[in-house]
């Protein structure tokens, strides 16, 4: 199995260890761009054509909600 199916089953599973910087690579990889925060934000927005933009704080650790979203667009 390579690190990307890992990765993938970790997303899918909604492993509670993932790290904002992963799921941002993951995301980038299957075509959404990011979109860094302005005026102090921690929040990060990454957008694809055709679909729903999805927002993710760069924050350790990160809460189920955002990992269900990622999971969704996975």
């Amino acid at each position: 199995m390579s690190q990307w199916d890992k990765l993938i089953a970790d997303i899918l599973s909604q492993n509670p260890n993932l790290r904002f910087e992963t799921l941002s690579k993951a995301l980038i990889k299957i075509g959404y761009t990011a979109s860094q925060p302005k005026r102090g934000s921690s929040h990060y927005t990454f957008r694809k054509a055709g679909c729903m933009p999805i927002t993710l704080p760069k924050q350790a650790p990160l809460n189920r909600a955002y990992l269900e979203l990622v999971a969704e667009a996975v």
